[in-house]
């Protein structure tokens, strides 16, 4: 343990830790930009600069290791200046335009210069002039609002093993770009919106596509029909305020009909009736020797890493649309027959925590009906802005609940949310196939929580079948080196595209750095899916009374060849592709 003084108060931390950490031990709070915490620890942004008793400047609390008798101060006049200044230089070469841009209080940058009384005028000269970079369906870029914290740089190198962006030149025309200039479509983007997560500012956000759904809702001839993924419901409260980890479910599905959506069902259904499907071409690679393992296709970004990474272990995927997709070519099929519609007039919506749906819902072979199986995505945070924009009073609105026969869900659907979910709503499923008989516990814990790899081995009356999890491109990474390699037997493998799960998709709410050195994101929210899960009566997919009704009337039984051609998809070299 080192012992040192902050601000005149005593503290004790372990041996190795910086002036940042330290200064939190004692309630302290030193202002940051650039830092991310286990991310991007690069002391570049010069906003969490203090005083050091001894030393001739001002140095990082972010990088900076404390020391035995160490006296730092946090608050000086000199400190204070330093940051404003800092501050007001990054100003002079940003696109000011707060009122409308759409990270407006929500922006680091902004809260920061509020908090310092900045004069955004004070250096006044040059500017960076870029083109807004809008060429993918997704995301949008805009590097007039950067302030080069590299953060986005970080996830995706560091986290994601992807490393599309990067610094290009110097000094004053330093910016963030993709090789030799090119727009970000013509890069081998994964679509996974990591870096808008992470991003302080303005600089990135997701393509929105809610003028488009508005125009539908208000189109007497559409029949609008939206639907919320697992994770949406753990995290869309932060956006009202609510702690983080709050299931506000019901309120939800409130105020999507409040909205004037014309049918409130839910992804958790597909969800359920992926395990159905996914579950089904597990057994049958098994017992027919099929290519193992087999990968989990639920994750868009992770498909796009392996076409355009590891395009030899597309066989190894499986050909199950993800719920989001399986759900919208059910609208359009099963549903639009019961009902009697003309699929051409059915708008669906997806609510997602990700940007790579965006991508997805554009993918070939994702039109049973004829017509796209999904019309539009918003993200979590679009939902909000929908809902905010409304005048809906969120926290005021009374709970509801979902719209049958495509909202009935299990708590199996409930944890696709969550890393390792999949696997094991899929484990309870399989395993009451293989054995033939009911399990006496439903939860497979081995492949919960957020560790990047997980592994378990599971002993089906005689049957061995291994599997592992994974969550992040870097464990995904690691993992299908591993199989390439043949260093590893195993049956199924889970990938999810962003650490954690959908719960840490690229289109949920926004953190700033300082609340996610306070509190596991991942963690808090797969939490409310758990516990949701827990809480429902029906826990196995195979036992949602709506699937077998729709397998009854419908599909006839997983793998048929209805299901077949409405259900499943496939791949593309993105790597070898001219």
């Amino acid at each position: 343990m080192v012992h040192l003084k902050i601000n005149n108060i005593p503290v004790e931390v372990p041996e190795g830790s910086t002036i940042l950490e330290a200064a939190k031990a004692v309630g302290i709070n030193i202002p940051t930009l650039c830092y991310l915490k286990d991310i991007n620890e690069i002391g570049a942004c010069r906003i969490c600069v203090c005083e050091v008793k001894g030393a001739r400047s001002l140095v990082a609390a972010c990088v900076y290791p404390v020391n035995e008798g160490m006296e730092v101060f946090t608050n000086t006049e000199k400190v204070r200046k330093s940051r404003k200044t800092t501050l007001e230089l990054l100003l002079s070469n940003h696109k000011k335009e707060c009122l409308s841009c759409i990270r407006s209080t929500n922006c680091e940058l902004q809260k920061l210069s509020n908090e310092y009384g900045c004069d955004e005028n004070r250096f006044q000269g040059e500017k960076s002039k870029y083109e807004e970079d809008t060429s993918t369906g997704y995301l949008v870029r805009d590097n007039e609002k950067c302030i080069l914290c590299r953060r986005c740089v970080a996830v995706c190198k560091s986290v994601q093993q992807v490393a599309v962006i990067a610094p290009a030149r110097r000094g004053f025309h330093t910016h963030i770009a993709c090789a030799f200039d090119s727009d970000l479509s013509e890069a081998p983007c994964v679509a996974c919106g990591q870096c808008v997560a992470v991003c302080p500012t303005g600089a990135l956000h997701e393509r929105e596509e809610i003028d488009n759904v508005r125009a539908a809702i208000n189109d007497p001839e559409k029949v609008v029909v939206v639907a919320a993924a697992p994770a949406v419901r753990a995290a869309i409260g932060e956006e009202f305020g609510y702690p983080i980890g709050t299931n506000t479910e019901g309120k939800m599905f409130t105020a999507m009909r409040m909205l004037g959506f014309d049918k409130v069902f839910d992804v958790n259904f597909a969800a359920d009736l992926t395990i159905m499907e996914e579950a089904h071409e597990l057994i049958h690679r098994v017992k027919e020797g099929g290519t193992l393992p087999m990968f989990t296709s639920c994750s868009p970004g992770w498909i796009r890493f392996v076409e355009y990474y590891y395009p030899e272990l597309i066989p190894n995927l499986s050909s199950c649309k993800s719920p989001m997709q399986m759900f919208g070519a059910t609208v359009k099929t099963y549903w639009a027959q019961k009902e009697g519609i003309d699929p051409k007039n059915i708008y669906v919506v997806g609510i997602m925590p990700c940007t790579a749906k965006k991508f997805e819902r554009t993918r070939e072979h994702e039109n049973a009906s004829g017509y796209p199986d999904v019309d539009a995505i918003l993200t979590t945070r679009e939902l909000a802005k929908m809902i905010k924009t409304s005048g809906l009073l969120f926290n005021e609105l009374p709970d509801s609940t979902f719209d049958n026969p495509l909202g009935e869900f299990t708590g199996a659907g409930v944890i696709f949310g969550a890393t390792g979910g999949v696997m094991e709503a899929a484990l309870r499923t399989a395993a009451e196939e293989i054995t033939g008989k009911p399990l006496d516990s439903v939860e497979f814990k081995e492949v919960r929580g957020i560790e990047g790899i997980k592994e378990a081995e599971y002993d089906l009356n005689g049957l061995k079948v291994k599997v592992a999890v994974a969550s992040g491109l870097t464990n995904a990474k690691k993992l299908c080196d591993k199989i390439k390699a043949g260093e590893c037997d195993y049956t199924f493998v889970e990938v999810m595209c962003c650490p954690g799960g959908c719960v840490n998709g690229g289109g949920q709410p926004i953190q700033s750095a300082f609340t996610r050195r306070q509190v596991d994101l991942r963690a808090a929210r797969a939490k409310a899916l758990y516990d949701e899960d827990s809480a429902l009566t029906i826990r196995k997919s195979h036992e949602n009374p709506a699937i077998r009704q729709l397998y009854k009337e419908f599909f006839g039984e997983p793998g048929s060849y209805v299901a077949h051609e409405i259900l499943h998809t496939s791949y593309v070299d993105r790597k070898h592709k001219n």
